[in-house]
């Protein structure tokens, strides 16, 4: 199907159309483990559901396509698709990671692969400049999240890239918090996408998954020879739920990014609070490259609070309409104290987060209902 078509027409037709035996008009859910060979090694493309599966290579074909890839893998869970990224470093080599990485990209490198003897270099990537002069012979590639989580950081995707590519490397962006629909990495150059489809994708907090979109032929083999020999694939009802999640992604974002703009300016504006982390605001430092670079500002919103990390959980815990709990990107509006919470794994590293910080992850509700449960949570 011609990516020259809109994105929700893409996230509704591509890769799915009816089905010819039945005139089905979803894609079935396949989950049958093996299939019938006419012959030793003759198959109608499929012979075990660990190395394919149709439901699982429908979902990969329609994220491909979103994200401007040709080919499409997808994982268990977001880690799983990070983890088969990592998986061609070797000892002694180095990587660049954001100074504010999501707590368990930070777990997985320091803690896993640092046990084999790969290192981790923190990195302000809203200084394309620190890529450069953070870069070691030993360094194979920049590890980008844009919006970052959880200070909704904001880097040069292009300008990265073309630094790492002169530096024989490679960049590879979490797009989780901006989704396809608002960014897309690879057309900014970037080699792989890396995505947790439990959050925006699937959208409805009832499916976890990863997925990981590129074109680059080294990756592609990479990536599905990891996924057949280490196994962690999705189910296909997952891949099914995910599937189903991105039809709705557009509006669901449309929404939940307007949502977020007016909190932000809520929060902006409330005396208990010292600082709102938000692109959409014009006093964000990222605001122009965001603006430029995502077709939105995106739904998270990350603020401190001036009585520091007591007040900070005890906001948290006030909340009625937002839901204290981790995670993200759901129709549900959630609130978290990432310090204690999602980053409880970087409390003793450089990218450790500041206690007072909460965050937030903006649903669909009537913003006005939002807006008055945090006011009354804020005293």
């Amino acid at each position: 199907m011609s990516s020259a078509l809109g994105f929700e027409t893409l996230a509704i037709h591509a890769a799915q159309p009816p089905d010819a035996s039945t005139g089905a008009v979803i894609p079935a859910l396949h989950l049958a483990t093996t299939y019938a060979q006419e012959a030793v090694g003759q198959h109608k493309g499929f012979d075990y559901s660990r190395t394919g599966n149709p439901t699982r290579s429908v979902l990969e074909a329609t994220l491909a396509t979103l994200e401007g890839a040709t080919r499409g893998f997808c994982f268990a869970s977001g880690m799983a698709a990070e983890d088969a990224v990592l998986r061609g470093l070797r000892p002694g080599d180095n990587l660049l990671i954001p100074n504010d990485a999501y707590g368990g990209t930070w777990r997985l490198i320091a803690r896993v692969y640092g046990e084999i003897g790969v290192s981790a270099t923190p990195v302000d990537l809203t200084r394309s400049d620190a890529v450069a002069s953070q870069w070691k012979p030993s360094t194979k590639l920049v590890w980008v999240e844009s919006p970052s989580n959880p200070l909704l950081q904001v880097a040069d995707i292009g300008a990265i890239a073309e630094i790492a590519h002169e530096l024989g490397g490679w960049c590879i962006v979490d797009n989780t918090f901006a989704t396809p629909y608002l960014q897309r990495p690879l057309l900014l150059g970037a080699d792989a996408v890396v995505h947790s489809a439990t959050k925006y994708l699937g959208g409805h907090s009832d499916v976890v998954g990863g997925a990981v979109l590129t074109s680059d032929p080294a990756l592609c083999e990479q990536l599905g020879f990891i996924q057949n020999s280490a196994g962690a694939v999705p189910s296909p009802f997952d891949c099914y739920l995910v599937q189903r999640g991105l039809k709705t992604l557009a509006v669901r974002m449309e929404r939940q990014c307007s949502n977020a703009a007016v909190i932000s300016d809520f929060l902006a504006g409330h005396p208990a609070v010292s600082r709102v982390l938000y692109p959409g605001l014009a006093s964000h430092p990222g605001h122009a490259l965001a603006r430029r670079q995502m077709g939105g500002f995106g739904a998270m919103v990350s603020f401190v609070l001036k009585g520091g990390e007591a007040v900070a959980v005890e906001t948290a815990r006030r909340t009625k309409l937002f839901t204290l709990a981790e995670s993200l990107g759901a129709v549900e509006s959630l609130i978290e104290h990432p310090a204690r919470m999602t980053h409880a794994s970087v409390a003793s590293s450089p990218l450790a987060v500041d206690p007072a910080l909460l965050r937030l992850s903006v649903g669909l509700e009537s913003v006005g209902d939002l807006i008055s449960d945090l006011s009354q949570a804020l005293g």
